[in-house]
């Protein structure tokens, strides 16, 4: 195995930066360029038909088989002009990756005449085979159907491959009998749902507001290993993370790596997978180093969410796919290395609407301000609300490894909106009567002139809090790097749509009853939301011992496992919530709870089979070798009549190491009937909580005695590549 390590070490020492030369430096000239998007469209349907795909997608009507063939017709023109030979419905099943079926143009007449051809109809909807996708026993495995339908709001592209070209239709994935089999269709649903909330409350303030978006800006970290050095570690290759590892002497505790200049071979790199990306029509604009060693970090400007989700998911295997050619892997497990900062997918969040005003973008009139802080003040109530139901939207086995790290926001739910918005709730809070005072534009008197004109800029950063308002939107930072962010944008979706629909009724029963003026009946309102989600907006350490006593005092969760975090969703007041909006049936939640429990327990069962497998195959054999050197150079001292001190400490050496195999090999032999114990529990929810409470809890004292022998064995024997190495190296 040290010959292994060393061999990659070698090839690492060969590599140089790949040289590619592009076409253009101008990425206008060449983005979206694999893109069916609406100046393609225009050139490849009629007019007429374009202009009812376009009512379509904005409008949200149905596509009917005639336009569905037209637009086919072109689609498969545009795409054949490409080079494209094939086509795929693409879509998200719930294993987290994306998925997809290849057909070919290629067609036969009934006189067995050889055409290309491509009808509305395979546009629409394809049958792939669904019966080995999770579905949390929504159906028996046997049976095999299950569609996928177009979406015509998201376009299709066009993914090069090493030989050929195919053409993706961005699509659902549902079941024969109907049930959502993956994370874009309550996605779908959901942003429908906040757009028929949100709609009413607008026209509070403006009555032009016919349509509220949602928007999505992803930022996304991760690392990069060289390829050699990754396939010397079994861990990552079958865990994506390192099981084993001692802390090299420098990590990141000089911070030196942070936005530092991007070594040449990362940065060609970058270059590549960003022009790739660009041509896909992913709107790439931010590069740069993060804070651990070899960990970087890219950024698009916002999007439309679901369009922002689509990309985030094609940009990870873009990214991996890229990768390749450079001699990279890229990881995107939330915690791959010990030691040092994790990686996560921060989610910027906002509505906008059809107006061109961002609803979380305060304003520089008083009357703007208003309307910026219903959005603003809902928001914060609904997360206060359901901070469960948030917390188990990022729950994963890869996640729990990095909330709470001190680089990751804690598992406590709590939001941070800075010094000035504070002081405005604060105050809100505080006035019991609120003047009113007209003039061009009507303003409020909460005990200062005014509500202060709210700059772009009013907050400061805060990296502990999982949900910070960064000025203009809100940051959901607790999404774990390699998740699916249709997941959390979902339950978000749906609990501001759900508290806006409840904020409107109240206000029109006031104004209705009581015949209050709509701007007093608004400020009624938002105030008694004020003090009913004080509690979860928090401004100090997250990491602090004291924010989770204080948290605690407050009534705030802090779950710190997947297994507990996912309870919620067998609450009946979450099953009420989502059944009751169409998001999702009580059959669909409780099948995405029963595989996300699965999901975890396959996770922590790989795990534990790779820790044991390495520790007892390779590091316990590697370091009884040592100990027989160390042995063997005793004997010969003694024999030499050389006994001194060194032997003394050399016979220590080995006494520990053999302490330490020992520990090893007891804790590998009860971690294995551990898992024997929890994979005979039928119940999916307590054979998670089995492999979290037992045998999870066996991989600290395996790992503290393999990363101790890791410092005490030769160099030149150690099996595993070191972390400085996988670090250090690129």
């Amino acid at each position: 195995m040290a010959v292994i390590r060393f061999k990659a070490l070698e090839i690492v020492s060969q590599r140089k930066p790949s040289e590619k030369v592009f076409p253009s430096s101008k990425i206008s000239e060449y983005f979206g360029e694999n893109v069916f998007n609406m100046e393609a469209m225009r050139s490849s349907i009629s007019s007429d038909s374009f202009k009812r795909l376009r009512k379509a997608i904005n409008q949200g009507d149905k596509v009917d088989r005639e336009l569905a063939d037209a637009v086919a017709a072109g689609m498969r023109s545009w795409a054949m002009s490409k080079g494209a030979t094939h086509y795929t419905h693409w879509f998200q099943p719930l294993t987290g990756a994306t998925a997809e079926k290849h057909d070919s143009f290629f067609d036969l007449t009934g006189d067995g005449e050889a055409i290309e051809n491509f009808k509305g109809s395979a546009l629409v909807q394809q049958e792939p085979d669904a019966s080995s996708f999770p579905n949390g026993g929504i159906r028996n495995t046997f049976e095999a159907r299950g569609y996928s339908a177009w979406d015509p709001s998201s376009p299709a592209f066009i993914i090069e491959g090493t030989n050929s070209k195919t053409l993706c239709i961005p699509t659902i994935f549902v079941a024969y009998t109907g049930e959502a089999l993956d994370y874009k269709t309550p996605l779908l649903k959901s942003l429908k749902l906040l757009n028929d909330a949100a709609v009413p409350v607008c026209q509070y303030f403006d009555k032009d507001v016919t349509k509220v978006s949602t928007t999505l800006g992803i930022e996304q970290e991760y690392f990069l290993v060289d390829k050699a050095l990754y396939e010397a570690r079994p861990d990552l290759v079958m865990s994506g993370r390192t099981v084993f590892g001692h802390s090299p002497a420098k990590g990141q505790q000089l911070e030196d790596h942070y936005f530092g200049s991007i070594p040449s071979r990362v940065h060609a790199y970058m270059v590549d997978f960003e022009r790739a990306a660009l041509r896909l029509g992913i709107p790439l604009r931010t590069r740069h180093n993060e804070v651990a060693p070899n960990q970087f970090e890219c950024a698009p400007t916002f999007e439309d969410a679901n369009l922002a989700i689509d990309h985030n998911q094609l940009l990870m295997d873009v990214m991996s796919n890229v990768a390749e050619r450079h001699g990279f892997k890229v990881l995107l497990h939330e915690k791959p290395f010990a030691g040092v900062n994790g990686s996560g997918k921060h989610n910027n969040w906002a509505m906008s609407t059809n107006t061109g005003v961002n609803l979380l973008g305060p304003g520089k009139k008083p009357k703007e301000n208003l309307q910026f802080l219903t959005f603003f003040i809902n928001t914060i109530t609904a997360v206060n609300k359901h901070a469960d139901l948030l917390r188990a939207s990022i729950a994963s086995a890869s996640n729990d490894h990095r909330l709470g790290a001190n680089e990751a926001p804690p598992a406590i739910m709590s939001v941070f909106i800075g010094q000035q918005l504070t002081a405005v709730l604060d105050e809100f809070e505080r006035t019991s009567k609120v003047p009113m005072e007209k003039g061009d534009n009507m303003y409020l008197k909460l005990g200062i002139d005014r509500i202060p004109e709210l700059l772009l800029d009013n907050t400061d950063r805060n990296r502990t809090s999982p949900f910070a308002f960064t000025g203009n939107k809100f940051e959901f930072r607790a999404v774990g790097s390699s998740a699916n962010a249709s997941a959390p944008m979902t339950v978000l979706n749906t609990i501001v749509a759900d508290q806006l629909v409840q904020f409107r009724q109240t206000v029109d029963q006031l104004i209705e009853e009581s015949g209050m003026k709509k701007e007093h009946a608004i400020l009624q309102v938002l105030r008694e939301y004020v003090v009913e989600s004080k509690a979860v907006r928090f401004e100090g350490n997250g990491y602090s011992q004291e924010w989770e006593e204080e948290a605690a005092q407050r009534g705030l969760s802090n779950i710190k496992n997947t297994p507990l975090a996912l309870d919620v969703y067998g609450r009946e007041e979450v099953k009420e919530l989502f059944t009751r909006l169409g998001i999702f049936t009580e059959v669909e939640l409780e099948a995405r709870h029963e595989i996300l429990l699965e999901e975890y327990i396959k996770k922590i069962q790989i795990e534990s089979r790779v820790m044991g497998d390495l520790a007892v195959n390779h590091v316990i054999p590697t370091a009884i070798a040592y100990q027989n050197k160390l042995i063997q150079n005793i004997r010969g001292l003694k024999e030499l009549g050389l006994e001194d001190e060194y032997t003394e400490s050399t016979l220590e050496a080995i006494k520990k190491m053999s302490r330490h195999i020992t520990t090893i090999q007891k804790n590998v032999n009860e971690m294995i009937e551990a898992r024997k114990v929890a994979n005979k529990i039928e119940d999916a929810r307590e054979r998670a909580i089995s492999y979290n409470e037992k045998v999870l809890s066996y991989f600290e004292p395996i790992r503290y005695s393999v990363d101790k022998l890791e410092l005490m064995v030769d160099d030149e024997d150690w099996p595993l590549v070191k972390y400085r190495e996988l670090l250090f190296r690129h």
